[in-house]
Protein backbone atom coordinates (compact mmCIF):
# COMPACT_ATOMS: atom_id res chain seq x y z
CA UNK A 1 0.00 0.00 0.00
CA UNK A 2 2.95 2.67 0.72
CA UNK A 3 4.27 1.60 -2.90
CA UNK A 4 1.30 2.41 -4.14
CA UNK A 5 0.59 5.57 -2.29
CA UNK A 6 4.05 6.71 -2.82
CA UNK A 7 3.46 5.84 -6.84
CA UNK A 8 0.84 8.25 -7.15
CA UNK A 9 2.68 11.07 -5.39
CA UNK A 10 5.46 10.92 -8.23
CA UNK A 11 3.01 10.69 -10.34
CA UNK A 12 0.51 13.34 -10.02
CA UNK A 13 2.56 16.26 -10.48
CA UNK A 14 3.19 14.62 -13.98
CA UNK A 15 -0.38 14.39 -14.72
CA UNK A 16 -1.16 18.17 -13.12
CA UNK A 17 1.92 19.80 -15.81
CA UNK A 18 0.33 18.08 -18.66
CA UNK A 19 -3.44 19.27 -18.13
CA UNK A 20 -2.07 22.52 -17.21
CA UNK A 21 -0.59 22.81 -20.85
CA UNK A 22 -3.29 20.41 -22.42
CA UNK A 23 -6.23 23.24 -21.39
CA UNK A 24 -4.80 25.94 -23.08
CA UNK A 25 -4.58 23.43 -26.42
CA UNK A 26 -7.65 22.47 -26.38
CA UNK A 27 -8.48 25.83 -25.77
CA UNK A 28 -6.87 27.41 -28.82
CA UNK A 29 -8.19 24.35 -30.87
CA UNK A 30 -11.75 25.20 -29.91
CA UNK A 31 -11.23 29.05 -30.21
CA UNK A 32 -10.07 28.04 -33.88
CA UNK A 33 -11.98 26.22 -35.38
CA UNK A 34 -15.35 28.65 -34.04
CA UNK A 35 -13.19 30.95 -35.63
CA UNK A 36 -15.15 33.76 -34.40
CA UNK A 37 -12.58 34.71 -31.97
CA UNK A 38 -9.54 34.65 -33.85
CA UNK A 39 -10.68 35.35 -37.28
CA UNK A 40 -10.80 38.43 -38.38
CA UNK A 41 -8.71 40.47 -36.67
CA UNK A 42 -7.34 42.50 -39.14
CA UNK A 43 -8.13 43.98 -42.36
CA UNK A 44 -10.26 41.79 -45.04
CA UNK A 45 -9.66 43.12 -48.96
CA UNK A 46 -12.20 42.07 -51.04
CA UNK A 47 -11.41 42.49 -54.64
CA UNK A 48 -13.69 42.90 -57.34
CA UNK A 49 -12.07 42.70 -60.75
CA UNK A 50 -14.48 45.44 -62.45
CA UNK A 51 -14.85 48.62 -62.33
CA UNK A 52 -16.48 50.57 -59.58
CA UNK A 53 -20.87 51.02 -60.10
CA UNK A 54 -21.60 47.36 -61.88
CA UNK A 55 -23.32 44.17 -60.27
CA UNK A 56 -20.71 42.51 -58.64
CA UNK A 57 -19.36 45.88 -57.16
CA UNK A 58 -22.57 46.91 -55.88
CA UNK A 59 -22.84 43.40 -53.93
CA UNK A 60 -19.18 43.73 -52.54
CA UNK A 61 -19.99 47.12 -51.03
CA UNK A 62 -23.55 46.03 -49.42
CA UNK A 63 -21.71 42.94 -47.95
CA UNK A 64 -18.38 44.61 -46.88
CA UNK A 65 -20.66 46.73 -44.63
CA UNK A 66 -22.67 44.43 -43.09
CA UNK A 67 -19.50 42.02 -42.30
CA UNK A 68 -17.23 45.11 -40.91
CA UNK A 69 -20.43 45.83 -38.58
CA UNK A 70 -20.55 42.36 -37.14
CA UNK A 71 -17.81 41.20 -36.91
CA UNK A 72 -15.89 44.65 -35.72
CA UNK A 73 -13.14 44.55 -38.42
CA UNK A 74 -12.79 46.69 -41.66
CA UNK A 75 -14.12 44.90 -44.65
CA UNK A 76 -12.81 46.78 -47.55
CA UNK A 77 -13.57 46.74 -51.09
CA UNK A 78 -10.84 46.78 -53.65
CA UNK A 79 -11.56 46.93 -57.57
CA UNK A 80 -9.20 46.03 -59.90
CA UNK A 81 -10.50 46.01 -63.46
CA UNK A 82 -8.16 44.89 -66.63
CA UNK A 83 -7.83 41.71 -68.31
CA UNK A 84 -11.59 40.88 -68.62
CA UNK A 85 -11.41 40.53 -64.87
CA UNK A 86 -8.38 38.00 -65.15
CA UNK A 87 -5.79 40.17 -63.65
CA UNK A 88 -7.77 40.55 -60.41
CA UNK A 89 -8.86 37.40 -60.10
CA UNK A 90 -5.40 35.74 -60.81
CA UNK A 91 -4.06 38.73 -58.10
CA UNK A 92 -6.15 36.76 -55.72
CA UNK A 93 -5.35 33.49 -56.34
CA UNK A 94 -1.57 34.10 -55.68
CA UNK A 95 -2.59 35.87 -52.28
CA UNK A 96 -2.09 34.03 -48.69
CA UNK A 97 -4.37 31.89 -47.54
CA UNK A 98 -5.19 33.21 -44.72
CA UNK A 99 -8.76 34.70 -45.58
CA UNK A 100 -7.59 38.24 -45.61
CA UNK A 101 -8.03 38.56 -49.42
CA UNK A 102 -10.96 37.18 -51.12
CA UNK A 103 -12.26 37.41 -54.63
CA UNK A 104 -15.63 38.79 -55.75
CA UNK A 105 -16.47 38.04 -59.44
CA UNK A 106 -19.58 37.71 -61.71
CA UNK A 107 -20.08 34.99 -63.91
CA UNK A 108 -16.62 35.61 -65.82
CA UNK A 109 -15.64 33.66 -62.90
CA UNK A 110 -16.51 30.63 -64.83
CA UNK A 111 -16.58 31.48 -68.27
CA UNK A 112 -13.30 33.05 -68.49
CA UNK A 113 -11.34 29.29 -68.27
CA UNK A 114 -12.91 28.23 -71.00
CA UNK A 115 -12.79 31.50 -73.52
CA UNK A 116 -9.13 32.33 -72.64
CA UNK A 117 -6.15 30.08 -73.53
CA UNK A 118 -4.48 31.31 -69.78
CA UNK A 119 -6.68 33.53 -67.81
CA UNK A 120 -4.33 33.09 -65.14
CA UNK A 121 -6.72 31.11 -63.00
CA UNK A 122 -8.81 28.18 -62.42
CA UNK A 123 -11.77 28.38 -60.16
CA UNK A 124 -11.62 25.76 -58.27
CA UNK A 125 -8.09 24.51 -58.64
CA UNK A 126 -6.44 28.03 -57.44
CA UNK A 127 -9.38 28.70 -55.10
CA UNK A 128 -11.39 27.40 -52.04
CA UNK A 129 -14.92 28.31 -53.15
CA UNK A 130 -17.08 30.52 -50.47
CA UNK A 131 -20.52 31.47 -51.68
CA UNK A 132 -22.71 32.74 -54.13
CA UNK A 133 -24.59 34.71 -52.37
CA UNK A 134 -27.17 36.17 -55.09
CA UNK A 135 -27.58 35.71 -58.75
CA UNK A 136 -29.08 38.32 -61.10
CA UNK A 137 -31.20 37.13 -64.12
CA UNK A 138 -30.22 38.40 -67.35
CA UNK A 139 -32.89 39.78 -69.49
CA UNK A 140 -33.52 40.09 -73.24
CA UNK A 141 -34.98 44.12 -73.88
CA UNK A 142 -36.08 45.76 -77.05
CA UNK A 143 -36.43 49.66 -78.02
CA UNK A 144 -40.11 50.15 -77.49
CA UNK A 145 -40.22 50.67 -81.27
CA UNK A 146 -39.09 47.28 -81.76
CA UNK A 147 -41.45 44.98 -84.18
CA UNK A 148 -41.80 42.76 -81.18
CA UNK A 149 -43.75 43.29 -77.82
CA UNK A 150 -43.25 39.69 -76.68
CA UNK A 151 -40.52 37.05 -76.38
CA UNK A 152 -43.01 34.57 -78.46
CA UNK A 153 -42.81 37.97 -81.52
CA UNK A 154 -38.73 38.19 -81.19
CA UNK A 155 -38.55 34.35 -81.89
CA UNK A 156 -41.10 34.86 -84.87
CA UNK A 157 -39.48 37.60 -86.03
CA UNK A 158 -35.94 36.58 -85.49
CA UNK A 159 -36.15 33.57 -87.76
CA UNK A 160 -38.30 36.00 -90.26
CA UNK A 161 -35.17 37.89 -90.74
CA UNK A 162 -32.13 36.09 -90.20
CA UNK A 163 -28.96 37.94 -90.25
CA UNK A 164 -30.54 41.33 -90.00
CA UNK A 165 -30.99 41.62 -85.99
CA UNK A 166 -28.00 43.45 -84.19
CA UNK A 167 -27.98 42.81 -80.58
CA UNK A 168 -26.00 44.38 -78.10
CA UNK A 169 -24.42 43.29 -74.76
CA UNK A 170 -21.73 44.62 -72.37
CA UNK A 171 -18.90 42.79 -74.37
CA UNK A 172 -17.60 39.31 -75.17
CA UNK A 173 -18.03 36.45 -73.56
CA UNK A 174 -19.57 38.49 -70.28
CA UNK A 175 -22.60 36.47 -69.35
CA UNK A 176 -25.31 38.37 -71.42
CA UNK A 177 -23.34 37.51 -74.31
CA UNK A 178 -23.43 33.98 -73.86
CA UNK A 179 -26.79 33.54 -73.06
CA UNK A 180 -27.70 35.33 -76.21
CA UNK A 181 -25.24 32.65 -77.65
CA UNK A 182 -27.42 30.23 -75.97
CA UNK A 183 -30.72 31.00 -77.19
CA UNK A 184 -29.16 30.92 -80.57
CA UNK A 185 -27.93 27.95 -80.66
CA UNK A 186 -31.46 26.56 -79.08
CA UNK A 187 -33.27 28.27 -81.18
CA UNK A 188 -31.03 28.36 -84.30
CA UNK A 189 -31.36 32.16 -84.95
CA UNK A 190 -29.18 34.08 -87.16
CA UNK A 191 -28.49 37.68 -85.44
CA UNK A 192 -25.28 39.92 -85.25
CA UNK A 193 -23.44 40.94 -81.86
CA UNK A 194 -22.29 44.10 -81.02
CA UNK A 195 -20.16 44.37 -78.05
CA UNK A 196 -19.67 47.34 -76.22
CA UNK A 197 -17.33 48.43 -73.38
CA UNK A 198 -19.64 47.55 -70.50
CA UNK A 199 -23.73 46.67 -69.52
CA UNK A 200 -24.08 51.20 -69.53
CA UNK A 201 -23.05 51.48 -73.06
CA UNK A 202 -25.23 48.32 -74.30
CA UNK A 203 -28.24 49.38 -72.58
CA UNK A 204 -27.32 53.17 -73.95
CA UNK A 205 -27.07 51.98 -77.24
CA UNK A 206 -30.83 49.48 -77.12
CA UNK A 207 -32.16 53.12 -75.79
CA UNK A 208 -30.68 55.60 -78.14
CA UNK A 209 -31.87 52.73 -81.47
CA UNK A 210 -28.46 52.21 -82.26
CA UNK A 211 -29.38 48.15 -81.66
CA UNK A 212 -32.77 47.26 -81.50
CA UNK A 213 -32.21 44.59 -78.56
CA UNK A 214 -29.58 43.99 -76.20
CA UNK A 215 -28.89 41.33 -73.70
CA UNK A 216 -28.26 42.52 -69.91
CA UNK A 217 -27.94 41.19 -66.24
CA UNK A 218 -31.28 42.45 -64.63
CA UNK A 219 -30.09 45.09 -62.20
CA UNK A 220 -28.82 47.85 -64.90
CA UNK A 221 -32.30 47.58 -66.91
CA UNK A 222 -33.87 47.48 -64.12
CA UNK A 223 -34.80 51.36 -63.66
CA UNK A 224 -35.20 51.55 -67.18
CA UNK A 225 -37.70 49.26 -67.33
CA UNK A 226 -39.83 50.43 -64.79
CA UNK A 227 -39.54 53.84 -66.87
CA UNK A 228 -41.37 51.71 -69.82
CA UNK A 229 -37.96 52.87 -71.77
CA UNK A 230 -36.75 49.63 -72.15
CA UNK A 231 -39.56 46.48 -72.89
CA UNK A 232 -38.32 43.03 -71.21
CA UNK A 233 -39.34 40.49 -73.23
CA UNK A 234 -37.87 37.42 -70.90
CA UNK A 235 -35.40 36.80 -68.56
CA UNK A 236 -32.92 33.88 -68.21
CA UNK A 237 -33.96 32.97 -64.36
CA UNK A 238 -35.47 29.45 -63.65
CA UNK A 239 -38.63 31.34 -62.04
CA UNK A 240 -40.33 34.73 -63.10
CA UNK A 241 -38.86 37.57 -61.26
CA UNK A 242 -40.98 39.10 -58.42
CA UNK A 243 -40.73 42.49 -59.14
CA UNK A 244 -41.55 42.08 -62.86
CA UNK A 245 -43.83 39.24 -62.42
CA UNK A 246 -45.17 39.78 -66.49
CA UNK A 247 -41.57 39.15 -67.93
CA UNK A 248 -41.71 35.30 -69.12
CA UNK A 249 -38.63 33.39 -68.41
CA UNK A 250 -36.92 31.75 -71.77
CA UNK A 251 -37.38 28.44 -70.39
CA UNK A 252 -41.54 28.58 -69.71
CA UNK A 253 -41.12 30.21 -73.33
CA UNK A 254 -40.40 27.56 -75.70
CA UNK A 255 -37.16 26.64 -74.36
CA UNK A 256 -37.24 23.96 -71.56
CA UNK A 257 -34.44 24.03 -68.93
CA UNK A 258 -32.97 27.64 -70.04
CA UNK A 259 -30.73 28.88 -67.41
CA UNK A 260 -28.09 31.72 -67.95
CA UNK A 261 -28.10 33.93 -65.12
CA UNK A 262 -25.11 36.51 -64.11
CA UNK A 263 -24.06 34.66 -60.81
CA UNK A 264 -21.99 36.40 -58.00
CA UNK A 265 -19.21 34.43 -56.68
CA UNK A 266 -16.88 34.52 -53.34
CA UNK A 267 -13.98 33.26 -53.15
CA UNK A 268 -10.83 32.79 -50.90
CA UNK A 269 -7.26 31.35 -52.17
CA UNK A 270 -7.07 27.53 -52.52
CA UNK A 271 -5.36 26.42 -48.94
CA UNK A 272 -7.47 28.88 -47.10
CA UNK A 273 -8.72 27.05 -43.65
CA UNK A 274 -11.74 25.39 -43.96
CA UNK A 275 -13.15 27.09 -40.57
CA UNK A 276 -12.34 30.43 -42.22
CA UNK A 277 -14.44 29.83 -45.29
CA UNK A 278 -17.14 28.01 -43.18
CA UNK A 279 -17.51 31.25 -40.77
CA UNK A 280 -17.96 33.55 -44.03
CA UNK A 281 -20.56 31.42 -45.45
CA UNK A 282 -22.30 31.46 -42.45
CA UNK A 283 -21.82 35.49 -42.33
CA UNK A 284 -22.85 35.71 -45.81
CA UNK A 285 -25.76 33.85 -45.60
CA UNK A 286 -27.02 35.52 -42.92
CA UNK A 287 -26.58 38.89 -44.37
CA UNK A 288 -28.49 38.47 -47.45
CA UNK A 289 -31.22 36.81 -45.21
CA UNK A 290 -31.96 40.05 -43.32
CA UNK A 291 -35.00 40.71 -44.08
CA UNK A 292 -33.86 44.69 -45.19
CA UNK A 293 -31.18 43.58 -47.08
CA UNK A 294 -33.45 41.04 -48.70
CA UNK A 295 -35.94 43.64 -49.85
CA UNK A 296 -32.71 46.34 -51.25
CA UNK A 297 -31.05 43.23 -52.93
CA UNK A 298 -34.42 41.84 -55.06
CA UNK A 299 -35.42 45.69 -55.87
CA UNK A 300 -31.83 45.98 -57.50
CA UNK A 301 -32.57 43.06 -59.24
CA UNK A 302 -30.84 40.06 -57.49
CA UNK A 303 -32.02 36.42 -56.68
CA UNK A 304 -31.42 35.58 -53.25
CA UNK A 305 -29.31 32.36 -52.92
CA UNK A 306 -27.38 30.57 -49.84
CA UNK A 307 -25.32 27.43 -51.17
CA UNK A 308 -23.15 25.83 -48.66
CA UNK A 309 -19.33 26.48 -50.04
CA UNK A 310 -19.68 22.79 -50.88
CA UNK A 311 -22.64 22.96 -52.71
CA UNK A 312 -21.33 26.42 -54.44
CA UNK A 313 -17.90 24.26 -55.74
CA UNK A 314 -20.83 22.05 -57.34
CA UNK A 315 -22.63 25.08 -58.89
CA UNK A 316 -19.45 25.79 -60.32
CA UNK A 317 -18.39 22.83 -62.29
CA UNK A 318 -21.50 22.84 -63.25
CA UNK A 319 -21.33 26.26 -64.78
CA UNK A 320 -17.56 25.58 -66.30
CA UNK A 321 -19.21 22.71 -68.52
CA UNK A 322 -21.95 24.45 -69.66
CA UNK A 323 -20.78 27.63 -70.32
CA UNK A 324 -17.19 25.54 -72.09
CA UNK A 325 -19.50 24.24 -74.59
CA UNK A 326 -21.52 26.96 -75.52
CA UNK A 327 -18.05 28.99 -76.29
CA UNK A 328 -16.90 25.88 -78.30
CA UNK A 329 -20.25 25.60 -80.26
CA UNK A 330 -20.66 29.42 -80.78
CA UNK A 331 -16.83 29.57 -81.34
CA UNK A 332 -16.41 32.51 -79.55
CA UNK A 333 -13.49 34.60 -79.30
CA UNK A 334 -12.24 37.22 -76.64
CA UNK A 335 -12.00 41.14 -77.64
Amino acid sequence: MIFRVQGIKKILPLVFFQLFWLIPTTAQSQSASSNSVSYPDKVVRIIVPFAPGGPSDIIARLLSQKLSENSGKSFIVENKPGGAANIGAAQVAKSAPDGYTLLLMSSAYVINPSLYENPGFHPLKDFAPVAMPVSSPNVLVASPDFAAKNFKDFIAFAKANPGKIDYATPGNGTGPHLSMELLKIRGNLDMKHIPYNGGGPALQAVLGHQVPVGFSALPPAMAQINAGKLIPLAITSKVRFTSIPNVPTISEAGFPEFEGDTQQFISAPAGTPKAIVNYLNQEITKIVQEPVMREKLVGLGYIILTPTPEQTTQIIQQEVDKWAKVVKVGNIKPD
